[in-house]
């Protein structure tokens, strides 16, 4: 098969689609959120956090979906099952589709509903900082208005951080399925 061929098939743009995934996960997970909020002023870092949430849980949800669409079936136990066959091919319940589906419901619940939530109530946190004029970080005592939506932005953020780890979790899973595949 010559090299160039290689270009026409699905497997580089599963490993470059993996990688990516992988590496952004990790990047924002455990390196950039944290730098971020050490430097930036909390203004600063939300202000940066509502640019790059949008398109981090875009990708969390879209990458998946091309993993699913990319993925490799050249196995001696799978034959040339590729793609959403090879995937739901019952052999692969465990190491391709669940942590597949995984990495896509997470991405997903992150994107279309834990977001717009989570927006929905730093904007009420924005107005009434104005009614209390007292920001939300400040120490307490705070209104029980902003108590609330500092409990349920609190609650949102929490499963929001589950989800992602989640997500994590599913990727280097299914990186060993992957890895599988190279012997």
């Amino acid at each position: 098969m010559p090299e160039s061929s290689i270009l026409l098939s699905p497997a580089p743009y599963h490993i470059i689609s993996y990688g990516t995934l992988l590496g952004t996960t990790f990047f924002h997970s455990f390196v950039n959120g944290f730098v971020q909020f050490r430097v930036l002023t909390r203004p600063q870092f939300s202000a940066v956090q509502t640019k790059i949430f949008p398109i981090y849980f875009s990708m969390q949800s879209v990458i998946p979906a091309i993993l699913i669409l990319t993925f490799p079936g050249t196995s001696r136990t799978l034959g040339n099952l590729t793609g959403v066959a090879g995937v739901l091919d019952p052999s692969n319940r465990w190491s391709a589709l669940a942590p597949l589906a995984t990495m896509l419901g997470t991405g997903l619940v992150n994107l279309l509903v834990l977001l717009p939530a989570t927006q929905r109530v730093m904007a009420a946190r924005r107005d009434q900082e104005k009614k209390d004029g007292k920001k939300s970080w400040d120490p307490p005592p705070h209104s029980q208005e902003m108590a609330a939506l500092n409990k349920n932005f609190g609650k949102l953020h929490g499963i929001s951080s589950l989800l992602n780890l989640s997500n994590f979790i599913a990727a280097l899973i299914y990186g060993v399925t992957l890895s599988a595949r190279l012997l």
